[in-house]
């Protein structure tokens, strides 16, 4: 028999997205309210803060249009539930997982918390197994692994969009098995939306890719809530369905915004750059969520993106998101302006687990070696680079030139590719080895003999060293 719970009335502060109820009894923290408006219309809410007879929500839609004295607020017993169901594939939702694509509700009786379940940390099975994104400078430099956080750190005016939509139509794992792509974009333009869907279409993408997305014009609240709803459709497919899903989370600059405009309705300290103290242990909430279980098939992996303010790696978001997640992919202005895409300045970025998800049996037994004398070289064409721009190029010797030819062709045929090109592991393995074919032999001092003398030969050809 359902409990009828009582309708509070006494609201004594509304600012922003929150309001303050007062004279509460039996609240809960995260507990759904229903907020009635004026006009008898209903918003939901979550308690964000409850004690000493007092409780302060966060309304999903807004507070626009509320009233202090017409206000009623009920408290419903239960966090915030949302829908999951396979059906969910294909379709766009909103934040609260309803569709918003004009096509009907999927069918499905199974609501899921959406803060999700705590995972054990001794439960948690090493991610080891490898995904094939079909860009060579992610999957030969910085791989990415089943069950990984991988954040791509990104500017305004980069194409990370472009590259979201491009791993989403090329993310593949080893045949016969369930790959899911579940994609959540916070605080984005209809331009954008609009584009993102017709990047999903083409090709039929969109049959695998479960859509969650928050307009910039949609109430801040929804956009806290839209990361959250979208991990709680992944782990109903990974966890239960025992599928593999890739989460591309977009733009995790979005939701830190919206976070400061939470905590500055609710007066709190602010913390650097005006960011709240608790903006890491809330992003951590989030990535955490990211992982394999011991005994379960599934998987959820992550890719999450932000837009770096002024191009500051060291901002509060980015350097939060360092510490929390297993490396990171970083966009690179001037490579850019060169007409480098995706431009990847591979000096900084990194893979934590890509070790582990490479070699044999999972890419190539020559994957690690390449990748390690790759970065060697194009770190020091850098240094010959700087040099050179200070006593001229001629004055370089012939090894010495040959390093830079080698950081031009790199950054041409290995980083960039085209937006539509989606290339095979072994396909970047063999670019790889024909770029490292312009260096001496005695150079390569990063590669087993065994590797070259087997892949090294055939790429020599024409080449001069």
């Amino acid at each position: 028999m359902e409990i009828a719970r009582p309708e509070y009335i006494d609201v004594s502060r509304i600012s922003g997205p929150i309001i303050v109820v007062e004279g509460v009894t039996d609240v809960g923290f995260d507990e759904l309210v229903e907020v009635v408006t004026p006009t008898g219309e209903v918003r939901r809410g979550r308690v964000l803060e409850v004690g000493r007879g007092r409780a302060i929500v966060q309304v999903f839609e807004g507070t626009a249009g509320l009233s202090s004295s017409e206000t009623r607020v009920r408290f419903l017993g239960e966090p915030l539930k949302v829908p999951v169901s396979t059906e969910m594939l294909g379709r766009i939702m909103n934040s609260l997982g309803e569709p918003i694509d004009g096509n009907p509700k999927p069918f499905t009786e199974v609501l899921r918390d959406v803060n999700g379940s705590p995972l054990n940390p001794v439960a948690r099975e090493y991610p080891r197994d490898f995904i094939q994104t079909g860009i060579s400078v992610i999957d030969g430099m910085c791989s990415l692994v089943r069950g990984q956080k991988l954040p791509i750190f990104s500017a305004s005016g980069l194409p990370h969009n472009v590259l979201a939509a491009q791993i989403v139509r090329q993310a593949e794992i080893a045949a016969g098995e369930d790959f899911y792509i579940v994609f959540a974009a916070m605080g984005i333009k209809h331009d954008e939306a609009s584009f993102f869907r017709r990047s999903f279409e083409r090709g039929g993408a969109i049959k695998r890719v479960a859509m969650f997305i928050n307009l910039a014009e949609d109430p801040t609240m929804e956009r806290i809530i839209t990361p959250r709803t979208a991990l709680t459709l992944a782990e109903y497919l990974a966890f239960e369905q025992e599928a593999h899903v890739l989460v591309i989370l977009t733009d995790m600059t979005s939701y830190c915004e919206a976070l400061r405009e939470v905590s500055a309705s609710l007066e709190e300290v602010p913390s650097r750059k005006g960011y709240p103290g608790y903006m890491y242990s809330d992003l951590a909430s989030i990535y955490e969520r990211a992982g394999r279980i011991q005994g379960g098939n599934g998987s959820i992996t992550q890719v999450s993106i932000l837009t770096m303010p002024n191009d500051d790696i060291t901002h509060p978001i980015p350097d939060l998101t360092g510490y929390i997640t297993e490396g990171q992919i970083v966009l690179e202005r001037e490579l850019h302006n060169k007409g480098i895409y995706p431009p990847v300045n591979v000096l900084v970025s990194l893979s934590r687990l890509m070790k582990d998800g490479i070699g044999r049996g999972r890419t190539r037994e020559d994957h690690a070696d390449l990748s390690s004398q790759l970065y060697a070289a194009y770190a020091h064409c850098n240094e010959l680079r700087s040099l050179a721009s200070i006593i001229g190029e001629e004055a370089l010797s012939q090894r010495d030139r040959a390093y830079l030819r080698f950081g031009n062709e790199f950054e041409m045929k290995f980083i960039s590719q085209g937006k539509e090109e989606n290339r095979t592991i072994e396909e970047t393995l063999e670019i790889a080895w024909e770029l490292l074919s312009i260096l001496p032999e005695e150079d390569l001092t990063r590669i087993h003999r065994e590797y070259l003398d087997r892949y090294l030969k055939k790429h020599r050809g024409d080449v001069v060293a």
